[in-house]
């Protein structure tokens, strides 16, 4: 049988084979490898996957790339980023490192806020580049599908610009992205109080964002707009989260998530999990207690350790724990100038492996099928089998670990995406 791209001789296919679902507990240390493995690509999608021998013997290709000496893994999954804004947040960076805390820059006008203005400031086309560029930068470190927040705006108009933004990546970038409204992303000082705000995303963010949403070809293809908020102290509490989120799927049908924890508990977890979300963000501070609540559900624990060493921080999430409470753990990214100016998936394996102690088959699994159960993708993307888009990215190393191992080191060599290269580190 012919098909449209053969990939042959992987020292290792990297599967993480799921059967279409996120992995928990022991699953997590389980990738599904095949030695001298091969994979068949026809229309974009997955056709079949099993040894060199095997898949020579099946099927003719007159495009094979030999994977010889190299590890084949499933094309990364960034389920948390920020990667549409203007600006940068140079000024911050030296601040924390003087010695000012995330909030205490926030409160003095610097922060999310910052980046507000200049977000605010920029045309759509400057934005489109700014964010292209940082897909790119991406797709190089292994990343074929990312989510994308808006919530820079803080404003209707400028969310609405950012969503357009989002749109036209999806429709122009060889990435596959989600979109979600984070309108609830701080308190803008043209408001007195985040009642206020909140009340403004509610009753006329909302339903601008849900009605551009809607004429979007995201709606025409059956892509939500998820939506989320950042609950934490001295921006949204518990309360007002749970009033937007509630709003959100019960008015207009829309998934949810939330950013908890990242600072202090404030019972964020509980709300998210009662509302049903997709997944709840940062969990830095979440006591054991919660992560076994979490553990329970179906939401996807999703932790972002790039955050806490940008911050210069010592603490990190209990990541360990959950996994081991048999949750479903995704690791992200959280691209963003201020927390985590960060593109890199295999950066942030590198630091869950070292401060939170996951092994690298667990911190593997978190970015690719986990991370694409916390954007409800598991049954598309995140996984070599059979009916998957065929997104891969192919390293150069004979051993998966050193993808963690090896910080900083430029592992990705070619990145696939629906069947075909999308770019090459020797073009």
């Amino acid at each position: 049988m012919n098909v449209d791209l053969l990939i042959v001789g992987a020292a290792q296919l990297v599967t993480c084979a799921s059967g279409g679902r996120p992995k928990r507990g022991a699953q997590m240390r389980d990738l599904g490898i095949i030695t001298d493995g091969a994979v068949a690509v026809k229309d974009g999608r997955i056709l079949d996957v099993g040894t060199t021998a095997d898949m020579r013997a099946r099927y003719q290709s007159e495009h094979t790339i030999d994977a010889s000496g190299r590890v084949v893994c499933p094309g990364l999954v960034d389920c948390h980023t920020h990667a549409v804004y203007a600006g940068d947040r140079l000024d911050d960076f030296e601040s924390r490192i003087q010695g000012k805390t995330y909030m205490e820059i926030l409160a003095a006008g610097g922060g999310i806020m910052s980046t507000a203005r200049a977000t605010r400031a920029a045309t759509a086309d400057e934005l489109y580049a700014l964010a292209a560029h940082r897909l790119d930068v991406m797709l190089h470190n292994g990343t074929t599908t990312a989510e994308i927040k808006t919530g820079y705006g803080l404003d209707s108009a400028t969310e609405l610009k950012m969503f357009d933004v989002i749109a036209r990546l999806d429709r122009e970038h060889a990435m596959t992205i989600r979109p979600t409204f984070l309108g609830a992303h701080s308190v803008p000082p043209e408001f007195a109080s985040a009642h206020a705000y909140a009340d403004h995303v509610l009753h006329e963010m909302m339903p601008a964002i849900f009605a551009a949403h809607a004429e979007s070809h995201f709606a025409a293809q059956g892509v939500p707009l998820a939506v989320d908020v950042f609950c934490e102290e001295g921006v949204f509490d518990t309360v007002l989260s749970g009033q937007i989120l509630s709003a959100a799927r019960e008015c207009w049908g829309q998934p949810v998530k939330a950013h908890v924890d990242e600072f202090v508990n404030l019972g964020g977890v509980r709300v998210a999990l009662e509302l049903g979300a997709l997944s709840v963000d940062h969990l830095d501070v979440t006591p054991d207690a919660e992560l076994e609540l979490l553990a329970g559900s179906e939401t996807v624990g999703v932790f972002l350790p790039a955050v806490n060493f940008n911050l210069g921080s010592t603490h990190f999430g209990h990541a360990r724990a959950l996994i081991d409470a048999g949750g479903i753990l995704a690791l992200a990214t959280d691209l963003n100038p201020g927390s985590a100016p960060t593109p890199s998936l295999p950066l942030v394996m590198a630091i869950a492996c070292r401060y939170q102690k996951l092994l690298p088959a667990e911190a593997l699994n978190a970015i690719t099928i986990n991370a694409a159960a916390a954007l409800k993708l598991e049954g598309v993307v995140g996984s070599i089998e059979p009916g998957k888009q065929a997104d891969f990215a192919i390293l150069a190393t004979d051993d998966y670990r050193a993808l963690a191992y090896e910080f900083g080191a430029p592992l990705v060599e070619t990145v696939i995406i629906k069947g075909e290269v999308q770019w090459n580190a020797s073009y």
